[in-house]
């Protein structure tokens, strides 16, 4: 007769508890209050600018120039704004923000359009060349803006367009920047079993482009979009050589025209420069999101 005896149990040890700074996996670190005050200076280090220009706005050019400078706004914001309103760039800032929104939007719909299209090319499609032409593409990025200044402006004389807002968006109708910011974005962020799968269900190329192509680089897009829009808004150099003496002119070209005369006044080109900054306010107050969601989704991907 064999007798079997069990090993007595062991004693049950209590699963070790989390410490308090480790967190949570999957979850979010709770920021402390040393973080809360460095973003709260930066945040206040970032609106300065604007304050202050809201405060040189509100003033006369006695004041903006004045030791110490006023820190509080003044009364004449609103006689400021209207005259800027009504005569900057000799038919009014309203006209100067239409001709820029129409520009920065051209530019920006078609720079992120053919980038898309180009990038994807050069990501996920095998032609002859395909590396020459994408060095050609990256090599005009070591060729400085001003080189092109004087053959385009040649250029756009010879085709009629001078004085004209063609002139502004036809040059950049798209980057190189674009096409290389879309290439790589598309190279890992689009599987090519993915683009596979939809030939094999029968898709052609524009369905292709349309339901895969589009949708995966949507974040990019917002990014590069609004890259593109704040650039375009903000660009001078072009717009003052081809739109010198237009009566049509950017946002950029009607505020250097306040700056001529025999006295400079400081206070009203701090007011036309308040009305230019706040349709660039605008936009990233409504597509800001969509930026940064993009910016998000691809930093927890992987």
């Amino acid at each position: 007769m064999t007798i079997t005896t069990s090993a007595p149990d062991r004693p049950h040890r209590a699963a070790p508890r989390p410490s308090a700074r480790a967190g949570r996996a999957g979850g979010q670190h709770r920021a402390g209050p040393l973080a809360h005050t460095v973003l709260a200076l930066a945040a206040l280090a970032s609106l300065f600018p604007l304050y202050w220009t809201l405060v040189a706005a509100s003033t006369d050019s006695h004041a903006v120039v004045s030791s110490p400078p006023p820190m509080l706004p003044g009364g004449n914001l609103f006689d400021n704004l209207r005259y800027v309103w009504h005569n900057a760039g000799g038919r009014g800032m309203g006209v100067a923000l239409l001709n820029s929104t129409l520009v920065a939007g051209a530019v920006t719909v078609s720079t992120v359009t053919f980038s898309v299209l180009a990038g994807f090319a050069f990501a996920k499609l095998r032609f002859r060349g395909k590396k020459v032409l994408l060095g050609l593409v990256l090599s005009t990025l070591a060729v400085p803006a001003q080189l092109s200044v004087v053959p385009l402006f040649i250029l756009t004389k010879s085709l009629g367009l001078g004085n004209h807002l063609g002139a502004l968006i036809l040059p950049v109708l798209v980057t190189a920047f674009g096409v290389f910011f879309m290439r790589q974005f598309l190279s890992q962020a689009l599987p090519t079993e993915l683009l596979e799968a939809a030939r094999v269900d029968g898709a052609n190329s524009l369905r292709v482009i349309w339901h895969v192509v589009f949708p995966v680089a949507r974040p990019a897009m917002a990014v590069l979009g609004m890259l593109t829009f704040v650039q375009s808004w903000n660009d001078f150099l072009w717009p003052i050589i081809v739109m010198n003496g237009s009566t049509n002119p950017t946002v950029q070209v009607a505020l250097a025209g306040l700056g001529t005369g025999w006295s400079t006044d400081w206070s009203v080109i701090t007011a036309g420069a308040l009305l230019g900054t706040l349709p660039l306010l605008l936009v990233f107050a409504l597509f800001g999101r969509h930026v940064v969601g993009g910016i998000t989704q691809g930093a927890v991907k992987g």
